[in-house]
């Protein structure tokens, strides 16, 4: 038996789904007299997990593969940075604020500058077990702070 983990290919279906925009707009809200409910995500997955990033710390600085991430800010600011891979144009830049949610493809070289202490939620297409999150990323150095 191969150590070599198994990852699904990313089909041309799964890829019409995606969100053409890094932030994607979130559908409205469940409220009655208890709270509210918001919808964040309604696709098939086999990770979330919740993210502690200390202000002025970096991410990601990777692709993946197949991979692909919804991220749900729940506490503070995420300068994100993003291109397509094998593009070596500056990337762009989108500010991530508290209460909203992001995407990322495959094939996108992205890394994340946390501008405040963030907290937030990663809900991913792989497995979240070591092995298979690194067969599946390449790492890069997209973004460092000490150049910005």
């Amino acid at each position: 038996m191969s150590d070599t983990p198994v990852i699904r290919p990313v089909t041309d279906e799964e890829k019409a789904a995606f969100p053409t925009e890094v932030i994607v707009s979130l559908k409205d809200s469940f409220d009655d007299e208890r709270g509210s409910i918001i919808p964040l995500v309604d696709v098939t997955m086999e990770s979330a997990v919740m993210i502690n990033s200390k202000k002025g710390t970096v991410r990601a600085n990777h692709y993946h593969k197949t991979d692909w991430h919804y991220c749900y800010v729940v506490e503070g600011k995420i300068d994100y940075y993003h291109r397509p891979t094998g593009n070596e144009d500056e990337p762009e830049k989108v500010t991530v604020n508290k209460g909203e949610l992001f995407f990322t493809p495959p094939m996108v070289d992205h890394a994340m500058h946390f501008v405040e202490d963030t907290i937030f939620l990663t809900l991913g297409r792989n497995s979240r077990e070591q092995a298979v999150y690194e067969a599946d990323i390449e790492r890069i150095n997209l973004f460092d702070p000490e150049n910005a």
